[in-house]
């Protein structure tokens, strides 16, 4: 395979950079486009709480300072982006005075637990069963079954984790109804957190893996379709290899590689599926926070949940293109 040339290298994170940038100025652009201002609604809910809120108008002029909001707009823009680099999204608005950073840095491991845990399922068993519906020695129960339970991908995963949640929580009760882990469990790096954390992302792990699979079973299913009629398919059978041997080794494997990309782009579609699955389990991960912000319209909030989520998927997309080469040993990384 060989080390991988610098100019790629260079190429691809200029590539990443300016990906980051734009999505970071789309971010900071697009709430300010509404009319909104957020310290009149930090007054609002000063105002709805109390009643009254004495000398309204130099707590308003306040929190416009505070927040930036009286700055010319390339000043704000310049200080977002020093900002960003450094992971600092300001102050909520909804949960004064709490940093931005904070709140995302306690929801994102359970985000990204919950994400990793049902993308990896997801792909491993959506690659398998597609793969098993085009082999040959595939079991006719098997081709009957698979795309028969593919009726449940046409299900939104709010539904799904209703559906599962009514089933195997309200009625049966073998898994609970809402949150991230047990009330009386003390968080730590302890058997019994990580029991109860298992326990309690069981079903909301399932409802996405649920709706999810037949994304990649489909798309394998066609890939396969391709390298069935390949030549050195065709080769490995008349050599008299073994079946299973010949779709592990020169079907699957040949066919995985456009997955594997799909794999890195599904990031940001998956945390963004999970937001509502989230809130209807209680889970405190970022899909609870981005849509608890968006009914308080907290502005902070949205761009920096945002701006993480854009950044893990260009991360991955940029990680997939340099270890594409041990995946494939055809490909080789352009000198050039």
């Amino acid at each position: 395979m060989g080390r991988i040339p610098r100019a790629y290298i260079f190429n691809r994170l200029v590539t990443l950079l300016l990906t980051v940038w734009i999505a970071a100025t789309l971010i900071w652009i697009i709430p300010r486009l509404s009319p909104v201002d957020p310290a009149e609604i930090m007054l609002g809910r000063m105002t709805a709480g109390a009643g009254t809120v004495a000398n309204s108008e130099a707590i308003l002029a306040t929190l416009q300072e505070r927040f930036g909001l009286n700055d010319p707009m390339i000043v704000q823009y310049v200080k977002y982006l020093r900002n960003v680099v450094q992971f600092d999204f300001g102050l909520s608005t909804a949960s004064f005075p709490t940093p931005v950073a904070t709140m995302i840095g306690n929801a994102l491991p359970w985000t990204v637990g919950l994400m990793l845990v049902s993308i990896v399922i997801t792909f491993i068993i959506g690659n398998l069963l597609g793969a098993l519906m085009v082999w040959d020695h595939s079991p006719k129960l098997v081709r009957v079954a698979i795309p028969a339970a593919m009726v449940f991908t046409s299900i939104p995963p709010i539904l799904s984790g209703l559906l599962l949640m009514w089933i195997f929580a309200a009625n049966m009760q073998w898994f609970p109804l809402t949150g991230a882990y047990g009330l009386f469990v003390e968080p730590g790096w302890t058997w019994a957190f990580v029991q109860s954390v298992i326990y309690h992302g069981f079903l909301p792990a399932l409802s996405i893996v649920v709706v999810s699979f037949g994304f990649w079973a489909l798309g394998m299913r066609g890939l396969m379709i391709t390298v069935q009629g390949e030549d050195y398919t065709k080769l490995a059978e008349a050599k008299g290899l073994r079946p299973r041997y010949i779709l592990y080794r020169y079907m699957i494997r040949n066919a995985i590689l456009p997955q594997i990309t799909a794999f890195a782009l599904k990031i940001g579609l998956l945390i963004a599926g999970q937001v509502l699955v989230e809130r209807i389990f209680a889970y405190n991960g970022m899909g609870k926070l981005l849509y608890d912000a968006i009914l308080d319209q907290d502005f902070p909030v949205i761009q920096g949940v945002s701006y993480v989520i854009i950044l893990m998927t260009a991360l991955s997309v940029f990680l997939v293109d340099l270890i594409y080469p041990l995946i494939d040993p055809r490909i080789r990384h352009e000198a050039r």
